[in-house]
């Protein structure tokens, strides 16, 4: 036969309170954990940083490289250097300064 029900007593259907807790615990565990959600989100912008990071030394690496050929090869580009950046010139050259005061 079926139970009454008693007309002060609740319905036990609602959720026991230790489970919500061992629920919200282990979404934490989840969210904010040493593996968690966010972890793994750190992670992974850390690994796209050195990725950037690493494609520029690459291309720095490149750039250096060919520089080194040039100053091992090619006397025409040590020239260049010498005249840009220590202002050297060729004997016999005659050299123009203007001022820039002129309108």
């Amino acid at each position: 036969m079926a139970e009454a029900k008693e007309p002060g007593r609740p319905v036990n259907r609602i959720i026991p309170l230790w489970l919500i807790l061992i629920v919200l615990v282990m979404f934490g565990f989840a969210l904010l954990g040493e593996r968690g959600a966010l972890r793994a989100f750190q992670t992974y912008r850390h690994k796209q940083d050195l990725e950037l990071r690493l494609a520029d030394l690459q291309k720095q690496q490149e750039e250096l490289r060919k520089e080194i050929q040039l100053l091992q090869k090619d006397r025409d580009y040590w020239e260049q250097l010498a005249r840009k950046d220590l202002g050297m010139v060729r004997e016999g050259e005659l050299i123009y300064q203007f001022s820039g005061d002129e309108k």
